[in-house]
């Protein structure tokens, strides 16, 4: 089955380094799935949390449906994400160590269905961010000089 991009994560590998990811479902209102298909979302400040053994998704924007009127749910709501219990579990854990958030990376259509690609990371230093955009520019000096002989 393919898979259809909706968004990215600008920063979310800026600003983290991602050890390992999980795909998620997400729960949703009619009216938020026609904005999604309308591609009106945005990832960029989002994050995901543990509360009661649940796993939710807060600041992620999804623009109001211009026909939805009084069915428009909150744009910034925090929404219910849908893993296996195994999962779950494993998640708090993870997130219980020093350091370990969990982090939206993208969100995707898979079939029908709207998916959420979840990884878990470690927050970069500012130092570390220098060394990769170090390692960026470096890299396409190369490929730059390649292309040019």
């Amino acid at each position: 089955m393919e898979a259809k991009l909706i968004s990215k994560n600008p920063t979310a590998y800026h600003n983290y380094t991602i050890e390992d990811t999980l795909e998620a479902g997400i729960v949703l209102s009619g009216t938020e799935i026609k904005s999604i298909r309308a591609g009106k979302v945005n990832l960029k400040d989002s994050y995901a949390y543990i509360k009661n053994s649940e796993v939710f998704i807060s600041g992620m924007h999804i623009s109001p449906y211009e026909h939805g009127n009084i069915f428009n749910k909150d744009p910034l709501r925090d929404r219910k994400l849908l893993l296996n219990r195994r999962e779950i579990n494993r998640l708090i854990g993870l997130t219980k160590q020093k350091g370990y958030s969990l982090i939206p990376i993208s969100l995707y259509f898979k079939g029908k269905l709207v998916k959420l690609e979840l990884g878990i990371g470690k927050g970069k230093k500012l130092y570390d961010k220098r060394q990769d955009l170090a390692k960026k520019d470096a890299q396409r000096q190369i490929e730059r000089t390649l292309k040019n002989r």
